[in-house]
């Protein structure tokens, strides 16, 4: 039997968690994602535990935040004056705001604090700094 492979097509089932057991997504109930080996479409420890799998296979793949979705970075963090928020948006911690770059392109950002005069947004993902577990299920290697 064929074992996955960088470049090689595959469609996964998965369910992942944060250490503590909490899950913070899954397929369940819906098409198994897919994706190309070795084509950064999706984290990096996550494709590189497919690697080897082979089709019905399932195995648990942990991996530390660098292999995830990163350390969480202070530098992310910043301050714009409120005057920059469209009057229109009732601001809330929380709140998920889009930014553009000066290069055009769009990035989610969180509201963490909010004064008088300042609000500020943190660019880092969500999971950024978390240590992540994922049971994956491999369903199908693809023709490449």
């Amino acid at each position: 039997m064929t074992e996955a492979k960088i470049n090689d097509k595959v469609k996964v089932h998965y369910k992942g968690s944060l250490q503590d057991g909490t899950v913070f997504d899954s397929s369940e109930n819906r098409q198994p994602l897919e994706f190309t080996i070795g084509q950064g479409m999706v984290i990096p420890g996550f494709e590189k535990g497919v690697v080897g799998m082979r089709e019905g296979d399932t195995k648990v793949i942990s991996m530390e935040a660098e292999n995830a979705y990163g350390s969480y970075r202070e530098d992310l963090i910043g301050v714009v004056d409120r005057s920059r928020i469209p009057e229109d948006i009732n601001l809330n911690i929380g709140m998920v705001l889009q930014v553009r770059s000066p290069e055009g392109s769009v990035t989610n950002v969180v509201v963490s604090k909010i004064t008088e005069n300042d609000v500020t947004l943190d660019m880092n993902h969500p999971l950024a700094g978390e240590d992540l577990c994922f049971e994956v299920t491999l369903v199908e290697i693809l023709k490449a």
